[in-house]
């Protein structure tokens, strides 16, 4: 099948979009890729639509701003996703499916016997009789109304991406964004992958509070500042870290506050090296030991990050862009897979990357209608 990938990511910087050519098991071709600007009106919609879901009681009705957003969502698809197209020669009829993340709002893991919650926004059967292709959606609700955690689900992309590209395990991706999240490889079905912790998101949280620009470009200010080591402990000094995975989290679920009161870079600083913290423990956690750890999403940009995780690990740090790959294309990629796999009714989740007891299906099928 050609599938069209869609990803948007916490971060609301934009839509990643990229073609694959593949059966769901393996990858036969990789079409072109691109990002389109998040358009701002639809930002602030999503700020508002975020802080309506953090406070959205457990089995109270959706607020009229969901059904608003995921409309809203679904058309910007709609017009990146078109523009993108007819840039590569392309219509939407050349198209076998579409995969589309949608925007997540809200994310809670489970715990102490009760199920997470877990809510992409994005209305996938208007984007399917828009597009008049059938569109895969809503890929994590399965999974967690079976009590797995909904996250990660990437992982069955990275393992198909590494055999495509003959990369031997044992192997490690770790993907940065607003949240970290791990896959660790050990060749077969043995699989490990968790959320480390945060990634980008508090950073980019404290740089936007104070300065009004959206992230430490280039990692300038990391570099600037000190860790300030009794701050790090307190960030630290958290119980996520010490539970076993499989384990997710939402962006919200740790805040920066302990920097409150250092300078700008030291907080920045502190930060960065929580993440890279963060996922040094995350290896401990599991008995997989990866000759290398290629690493994507926007914190690979960082260069104070990308240190700061070299200084801490044991194994060769390097960006998927070393291994062929393309990082600002790998999650929409990996969406593209996960849809071809959910119309191939294949698993997507698995005891070892969500904590669900038995490889699950996932994600529904939105088909077009005249």
């Amino acid at each position: 099948m050609r599938v069209l990938g869609f990803m948007t990511g916490t971060s609301l910087d934009g839509i990643d979009m990229a073609i694959l050519e593949t059966d769901g098991e393996t990858l036969q071709g990789f079409g072109p890729a691109a990002e389109a600007p998040l358009p701002d009106p639809l930002r602030a919609l999503l700020g508002r639509t975020i802080g309506v879901a953090l406070q959205h009681p457990r089995g109270a009705p959706e607020p009229p701003v969901f059904a608003e957003a995921a409309r809203a969502v679904a058309q910007a698809h709609f017009e990146a996703g078109g523009a993108f197209l007819r840039s590569c020669g392309l219509a939407w009829s050349d198209l076998d499916l579409i995969g589309m993340h949608g925007q997540t709002v809200l994310h809670e893991r489970p715990s102490q016997g009760r199920p997470g919650r877990t809510l992409q926004l994005g209305d996938g059967d208007w984007l399917a009789r828009a597009t008049g292709v059938p569109v895969a959606f809503d890929f994590r609700s399965a999974d967690v109304a079976a009590g797995g955690e909904g996250a990660p689900l990437a992982p069955v992309y990275h393992i198909a991406r590494a055999a495509a590209s003959g990369l031997p395990a044992p192997l490690a991706v770790l993907n940065v964004g607003g949240v970290a999240n791990l896959t660790c490889w050990a060749g077969g079905d043995r699989v490990a992958a968790f959320d480390t912790g945060p990634g980008n998101g508090l950073i980019d949280q404290v740089v936007q509070a104070r300065t009004g620009d959206r992230f430490d470009r280039d990692g300038q200010l990391a570099r600037a500042g000190r860790v300030v080591p009794e701050v790090l402990a307190r960030l630290l000094d958290h119980p996520y870290f010490t539970e076993p995975p499989p384990k997710s989290l939402d962006r919200y679920d740790f805040s920066p506050g302990p920097t409150d009161g250092l300078a700008l870079a030291d907080a920045v600083a502190t930060l960065t090296a929580f993440t890279a913290e963060s996922v040094a423990r995350g290896f401990g956690l599991v008995d997989i030991r990866p000759a290398s750890l290629v690493v994507t999403g926007g914190g690979r940009r960082n260069p104070a990050l990308m240190e700061a995780l070299a200084g801490r690990l044991s194994c060769k740090v390097a960006d998927v862009e070393s291994v062929g790959w393309r990082g600002d294309a790998l999650e929409a990629e990996a969406f593209a897979f996960l849809a071809a796999r959910c119309a191939q009714g294949l698993p997507i989740s698995f005891p070892g990357t969500t904590g669900v007891e038995r490889p699950m299906t996932g994600g529904r099928i939105a088909a077009p209608r005249a």
